[in-house]
């Protein structure tokens, strides 16, 4: 089959790979028909993970099962199937407490499984023409008969939609509060949509490229351009002052100023300052414990400074981690079916498996318009 290859920094390519087959009585086989690059596939893509080359990018996929295995008792061929980014058993201490995302069976190198992902277990990204799925009963959700007219939509639900909604859980978002998010990416635009789903009254969303504020204003978010002043000073004169009830970090590691420069603790740092006191945050920009193209010594052991004092003087509390899909994606499946939630206002381009190399140099140079690209092999 063919599938995206990642061979070091900044060099994909689109190969032919051996077929997946089944291998345990529980597998699924699942032809892709839509898979996403996401921005944690992008910091593979810069040589900031151990990925090692060989390894099939790709953690957010849809398409139709074409295999089952013969312990598959729900999941049946021809059934259309988003699958979450998590690699779960479903049986373990973890899974059980719906905590699919520090699974404590599938990752022999830790807790937590995921596809195409470094540090996260062996498996093959579905950025190609098939993919396995272990436990197919558990991990396959089945998608409507609707599902060819809104498929970029329930694609989103594999990972970022999921995502951006944890984040929010994560901050403990109410109807009529008010949260700031830091970073205008597909997970941080999701995060102020699913805060205005949750009856948010004012969502902040700090960036500073043009084109991802728009958006954010577009579903009715307050674009905050960090370029023009400080991310803080803005939210205080929004919220009297006081801070924003709830916030969201969603950038993670690689966290810049303006003028580029990396900070890791940048966002951290701000949301401590931008929210009020005994505030809640939650965090799900991707924050690793080895980043060997960090800028400093500290930075590359997963350390950083922390404004720990104002922190807790302030009474604030903080939510961390991957995202557990499964917590969420049947219900936003769900809010998409009934036409409550379009989360593909996000998508840029939808490109074909071919023009994979394209679309990851152009998506990582951040360039204008290029917001979300998602391809169909």
């Amino acid at each position: 089959m063919k599938a995206v290859v990642f061979h070091g920094p900044r060099d994909v390519r689109v190969e032919r790979v051996p077929d997946p087959q089944i291998e345990a009585a529980t597998d699924v086989l699942v032809k892709i028909t839509t898979t996403g690059i996401c921005g944690s596939d992008l910091h593979m893509y810069e040589g900031r993970t151990g990925l090692e080359p060989g390894r099939v990018l790709g953690h957010e996929n849809l398409g139709k099962v074409v295999e089952i295995g013969a312990a598959v008792e729900e999941v049946q061929v021809g059934d259309r199937v988003c699958v979450p980014f998590n690699v779960s058993c479903g049986y373990c201490k973890n899974c059980e407490r719906g905590l699919t995302a520090f699974c404590l069976t599938m990752n022999p190198f830790g807790a937590g499984a995921a596809y195409g992902f470094d540090g996260l277990g062996p498996y093959n990204g579905g950025q190609a023409e098939y993919l396995r799925v272990p436990h197919g009963d558990f991990n396959c959700l089945r998608l409507p008969s609707d599902r060819a007219l809104k498929e970029t939509d329930y694609v989103m639900c594999a990972d970022i939609f999921p995502t951006g909604y944890h984040a929010t859980h994560l901050a403990g978002v109410r109807p009529g509060e008010s949260v700031v998010i830091y970073g205008a990416g597909p997970v941080g635009l999701m995060a102020a949509y699913s805060a205005l789903i949750k009856g948010a009254d004012r969502v902040m969303v700090v960036d500073a490229h043009t084109e991802r504020l728009r958006i954010a204003e577009e579903i009715g978010a307050i674009p905050i351009d960090d370029r023009k002043a400080p991310p803080v000073e803005q939210v205080l004169d929004l919220t009297d002052g006081e801070g924003a009830d709830r916030g969201c970090e969603c950038v993670g590691f690689q966290a810049h100023d303006p003028d580029g420069i990396e900070h890791p603790s940048m966002t951290l740092n701000d949301l401590v300052r931008s929210v009020r006191p005994t505030g809640t945050f939650g965090v799900v920009g991707v924050f690793l414990p080895q980043d060997p193209g960090a800028c400093d010594e500290v930075s590359k052991h997963g350390e950083m400074l922390f404004d720990f004092g104002d922190f807790w003087w302030k009474g604030q509390a903080m939510a961390t981690g991957q995202c557990n899909v499964k917590t969420y994606n049947r219900h936003l499946r769900d809010l998409i079916a009934d036409d409550k939630a379009a989360p593909s206002f996000v998508v840029s381009h939808e490109l074909s498996l071919d023009e994979a190399p394209e679309a990851y140099r152009h998506f990582d140079a951040r360039e204008n318009g290029w917001t979300k690209v998602v391809l169909h092999p």
